[in-house]
């Protein structure tokens, strides 16, 4: 999806840093303020937007019981936006071909497409687990951008 890449291309722009958006049980918008980036889906390979959720989150918990979301990232006046339904694969969330190895390396590399780098890999094995985080990954029905701002 070529509208996809100019939103990898932004991630580098600002750490990765984007605006992800969820419906809450009365139909509300709930925003929250996250890392993601572009990668290939554990699963179909088709290229997705991950991000990771703490366990116990809001986001999370929408996203339990209504599987969509929208990511918008920005630097300066340039932005893209993904919409589309979302898989979630962690601890408390199941994924048919993701076990916790698998799992393990999945959060290793959405951090790593959103930009991030670590020094101390087993820490953040390590507190991924311990914070049930789970793998959010959006697989994009509609993409925007404004490439020029």
């Amino acid at each position: 999806m070529p509208e996809l890449q100019e939103f990898a291309r932004l991630v580098p722009g600002d750490h990765g840093l984007c605006v992800v958006s969820t419906l809450r049980p009365d139909g509300t918008i709930q925003s929250s303020v996250v890392n993601a980036g572009v990668l290939a889906h554990p699963v179909t390979g088709g290229e997705v937007v991950g991000l990771v959720a703490r366990g116990g989150s809001r986001k999370l918990a929408n996203l339990r019981a209504r599987p969509r979301a929208s990511v918008v990232i920005r630097v300066g006046w340039e932005w893209a936006a993904a919409e589309g339904p979302v898989d979630l694969a962690g601890p408390d969330d199941p994924l048919a071909g993701v076990d916790g190895e698998r799992l393990r390396l999945l959060l290793r590399e959405i951090f790593t497409a959103a930009g991030g780098t670590h020094d101390d890999w087993p820490t953040y094995d390590r507190v991924m687990a311990e914070e049930h985080r789970t793998a959010v990954l959006v697989a994009p029905e509609r993409v925007s951008a404004n490439p020029r701002g």
